[in-house]
Formats: C-alpha cells, sequence, structure tokens
C-alpha cells in the first residue's frame, strides 16, 4: 500500500470551495479523502466525483442505516459513483443489503460498530447491555458474516477486533491525533505511530491537518510518523 493511502484526510470543512482549496494545498501528499454529512450536502457528493476523476480515492462516510431495500437500492447508486469506502451502521440487515447493493464494484462496505466519542457509559445511557469491547466484537463478527469490506473503530479496539475475526475485515479508524493534538470530541484516542503498531490499515485525520497553519507540513509530518512505524 502507498504509504499515503494509509492516511484518509476528513474533509469536514462547510462548503466545497474551502475542500477545494485544502486538496490543493495538500496537492500530491495526499491521496484519499473523506467526505461526510457536513460537505455532502452542500454539493459533497459532485466533488467526490471530481476527486475520483482526478484521481484521488474517495470515502463517503454517511453512516447509512435504513430498511434493507431502501439500503442496497441506495448503496448500488454509490458504487457507481466510483468511491472506494462506503460507511453503513453496522446492523445485520443493513450490512447484508449494503453488501448486495456493492456487489459486483469495486465499492468497500465499512461497518461502522461503536463511535470514537462513546465509552461504556455513552452505551448504557443508549440502551445497550454490554460496553464497547463487546459491542465492537459482536459487530465485527456481523459486518464478515455480510460480507461486507471491513470496519470502522477506534484505534485502540483493534486487539477485539482481530481476537474476534482475525485478519479478515480492513480495520479504518477515525480518532487518530498526532502528539500534542487537542482530543476536541474523540475520547478513545491514539497517535498515528502507535495506529501502525496496533495493526491499522487506514486512519481518518482532520483538524489536525486541515486546520493546521501549514497542512502540507503537518500532512508530511504524519507520514513520516507511519513511516517510522511501520
Amino acid at each position: 500500500m502507498d504509504i499515503r493511502d494509509r492516511v484518509i484526510v476528513a474533509l469536514d470543512v462547510p462548503d466545497v470551495a474551502q475542500a477545494r482549496s485544502i486538496v490543493d494545498t495538500l496537492g500530491e501528499e495526499a491521496t484519499f479523502y473523506k467526505i461526510g454529512y457536513e460537505l455532502a450536502f452542500v454539493g459533497g457528493l459532485d466533488f467526490a466525483r471530481d476527486l475520483v476523476a482526478s484521481g484521488k480515492k474517495v470515502f463517503l462516510d454517511l453512516k447509512l442505516h435504513d430498511i434493507p431495500n431502501t439500503i442496497e437500492k441506495g448503496v448500488g447508486q454509490i458504487a457507481r459513483m466510483g468511491m472506494t469506502f462506503l460507511t453503513v451502521h453496522a446492523y445485520p440487515q443493513t450490512l447484508a443489503a449494503a453488501a448486495k447493493g456493492a456487489a459486483g464494484s469495486s465499492l468497500g462496505v465499512l461497518g461502522v460498530s461503536v463511535m470514537t466519542s462513546m465509552d461504556d457509559g455513552d452505551l448504557a445511557r443508549a440502551g445497550y447491555g454490554m460496553g464497547v469491547q463487546d459491542l465492537i466484537a459482536r459487530r465485527a463478527r456481523q459486518i464478515e458474516e455480510a460480507g461486507c469490506r471491513g470496519i470502522i473503530c477506534s484505534a485502540v479496539d483493534i486487539a477485539t477486533v482481530r481476537r474476534a475475526v482475525g485478519e479478515s475485515l480492513a480495520i479504518v479508524t477515525p480518532g487518530i491525533r498526532p502528539a500534542g493534538s487537542a482530543l476536541a470530541d474523540q475520547k478513545r484516542v491514539m497517535t498515528p505511530g502507535e495506529a501502525i503498531r496496533a495493526g491499522v490499515d487506514n486512519m481518518v485525520i482532520g483538524r489536525p491537518i486541515t486546520g493546521a497553519a501549514d497542512p502540507k507540513t503537518a500532512m508530511r509530518s504524519i507520514l513520516d510518523e507511519i513511516a517510522s512505524a511501520s
């Protein structure tokens, strides 16, 4: 894997003009971008197509969850856009329908296990009868059984996933923070080097790059840390 493909730059910005500026600034340092709700609803889907046409990889972080027919049809449409990854919530019906919708394409469906902003207390308040690690292990097995490509989880949860399903799933982790970065709303985090040593495949990093005074230098520093840890 090209080391640059390990870092998915999160374009969590309010408009396409700002996203385009970040992409232009990073240039060849970045090959992979994430587009989520904030950008998707203001022209981000068309921008995603532009990124793919320019040779970049795109992760659509839409966290889809609906009745099976709706998921299958929606994922089928996204599969035709040339995206690399798409997130759905890791509920068995949703996973199975998403896998069916992506069948025959290169789209990798990722199941969202437990949000990196949540801990055991948050799960208890939401009505779950198990903690983070038990739920992640269950979700990992369900993602594998559905035939989806990978799992979204915190880097600190990688060992739990590997115990549950071995190497069968790609692991994509948000909540990556270079040493000294603010945690913001994340609770279960690692540095890029720690994540690589733990066995992550791809890591999603936003504000430490896009909010830096010099995004290109910030990106280069992260890539150097990954190279040293690999």
